[in-house]
C-alpha cells in the first residue's frame, strides 16, 4: 500500500493496527493534518480560552464532547484514543510516557481537542515548486522552543513553539503568500531569518524532530507550531494532558482547500 496516496480512512485503519508508526508528514497530501490535545473536562474552558487567545500555534479545528472519542465533524467513524501513531502523557507537568495508543488512560471526563498543523500546507507549497528537505529527507519536521510567550488563559502559559523549513531567499515571499491561505493550520510565518532574535541558538539541535541543512541560498522561515500545548504543559502543570508525539499527527478527512481562505 503505498500511504502517500491512501485515503486518510484507509492510513488510520494502519495505524490503529500498530503497522504504521512514523512521523505523518508527506503522509495523505491534500488531506489537513491535527494536533491532538487531551484534557480533563475541569480544565477544558481553561485550555479552550487559550486556544482563542492564541490562534497562531493553536487553531481549533473540532471540539469533542466530554467522552467521546470520534471526531464526527473531521473524520467519523476514527477513534481519538488509537488512530494517532503515537501519544505522549504529561502528568503534573512532567512528561511521564510515550505510548501507541491510550485506551488505558481513558476517562468520561476528558476533552479532545483537535488543532490545524502546519503539515497540511506542505502540499501547497511542493505544488508551487517549494522543495521541503524534512519530506525530502523522510525526517520529522524540526521544531523549536523560542522565546516568545504566549498569551496567558488563565492556568495556561509558556513560550511558543515553532516548526522551521528552509526555504530559498527567491521563493521566501511565495512561500508566505501560500501559507496565508491557511490561518487554521497556522498560517503565515511567525519569523523570518536569524533564529536567535526568537531565542534558538542552534538550529541543529532542534527541541523536537529532526535537524536538516540549510544551504547558503536558503533562509530558515518559522510557523507556530501545534506542539506549543506541550511546551505549555511543562509549565502550567495541569493533572494530566494526553497529545500527538511530536510530529505524529491525526489524519482527518478534511481536504485542504476546505481551510483555504482564497
Amino acid at each position: 500500500m503505498n500511504a502517500m496516496s491512501e485515503h486518510p480512512r484507509k492510513i488510520r485503519e494502519l495505524i490503529r493496527r500498530g503497522e504504521l508508526t512514523r512521523p505523518t508528514c508527506g503522509l495523505v497530501p491534500g488531506y489537513t493534518q491535527a494536533n491532538v490535545v487531551i484534557l480533563p473536562e475541569e480544565l477544558a474552558f481553561d485550555f479552550f480560552l487559550f486556544c482563542q487567545r492564541n490562534p497562531k500555534p493553536c487553531p481549533v479545528l473540532e471540539v469533542l464532547e466530554p467522552g467521546n472519542c470520534e471526531p464526527v465533524l473531521t473524520a467519523p467513524g476514527a477513534d481519538i484514543r488509537v488512530d494517532v501513531p503515537r501519544y505522549r502523557i504529561y502528568q503534573n507537568g512532567k512528561l511521564t510516557s510515550e505510548e501507541r495508543e491510550i485506551t488505558k488512560y481513558w476517562r468520561r471526563d476528558l476533552v479532545t481537542f483537535l488543532l490545524g498543523c502546519s503539515f497540511t500546507f506542505e502540499g501547497a507549497l511542493i505544488r508551487a515548486g517549494i522543495s521541503l528537505r524534512h519530506i525530502e529527507q523522510g525526517k520529522n519536521v524540526a521544531m523549536y522552543v523560542t522565546n516568545l510567550e504566549t498569551v496567558p488563559a488563565r492556568v495556561f502559559s509558556g513560550p511558543l513553539v515553532v516548526s522551521m523549513r528552509p526555504i530559498l531567499r527567491t521563493k521566501v515571499v511565495r512561500a508566505v503568500q501560500i501559507t496565508s491561505r491557511f490561518p487554521m493550520v497556522h498560517g503565515a510565518p511567525v519569523h523570518i531569518g536569524d533564529p536567535e532574535r526568537i531565542g534558538i541558538t542552534d538550529l541543529s539541535r532542534p527541541d523536537y524532530g529532526d535537524p536538516v541543512e540549510i544551504k547558503k541560498d536558503e533562509v530558515p522561515v518559522f510557523w507556530a507550531c501545534g506542539v506549543t500545548p506541550q511546551a505549555v504543559a511543562l509549565k502550567s502543570k495541569p493533572s494530566l494532558m494526553i497529545t500527538h508525539s511530536p510530529g505524529y499527527m491525526f489524519l482527518t478527512d478534511l481536504l485542504d482547500e476546505e481551510l483555504s481562505v482564497l
